[in-house]
Formats: C-alpha cells, sequence, structure tokens
C-alpha cells in the first residue's frame, strides 16, 4: 500500500488503544483508523489476536456460580436490611460492617 494511503496511526498508539478497540469504546472513525493499521502490520495485528484470544478465554473460563444458598441469603439481608439476617452462628441481630 502505497505511504499516502497508510494510516497515521503507529504501532505504540495502535496498542495502546488495543483494549478501547477491543471493547467496542472507540468512534467510528478512530476504530476504523486502528483496524486499518491492524491490516497493514502484521506484529500489532498478532498482539491483537492474542489479546482477543485472552479475553475469550477468561470470558469462558472465569465464571463463578454463586451457590443458591448464599444467593437467598444475600438477597433477605438486601429486602431485610443489615444485621435481621440469622447466618445460622449466633450473631443475629449483631450488625456487620
Amino acid at each position: 500500500m502505497p505511504d499516502s494511503q497508510r494510516s497515521e496511526i503507529d504501532c505504540q498508539e495502535a496498542v495502546h488503544t488495543l483494549y478501547h478497540f477491543l471493547d467496542g469504546e472507540l468512534t467510528d472513525g478512530k476504530r476504523q483508523e486502528i483496524q486499518q493499521h491492524l491490516d497493514d502490520c502484521l506484529p500489532c495485528l498478532e498482539v491483537f489476536d492474542f489479546e482477543a484470544d485472552v479475553r475469550a478465554l477468561v470470558s469462558r473460563k472465569c465464571r463463578d456460580q454463586v451457590p443458591d444458598h448464599l444467593r437467598i441469603r444475600i438477597m433477605q439481608a438486601i429486602r431485610i436490611g443489615p444485621g435481621a439476617v440469622d447466618p445460622g452462628d449466633g450473631t443475629q441481630g449483631i450488625p456487620t460492617i
């Protein structure tokens, strides 16, 4: 691609804005500039691919499920207020910090 058509974004800026790009937090124009740079720059594209893969892996593997009994206690505490839920340890009515 001729230099006159190349993206004006350098590698440092492309990598710096990578997380905003992945999160969809850029304007359409800035997103197009970053995409153009990634299309033209293999090292930056490799960084992008790595970060996208890491995010996908974390999204798939790092999901904790809250046990039903804990979810119920939390909902009761929200409805009733602090200190009103009997946690089963003899501290009923003692305010928590």
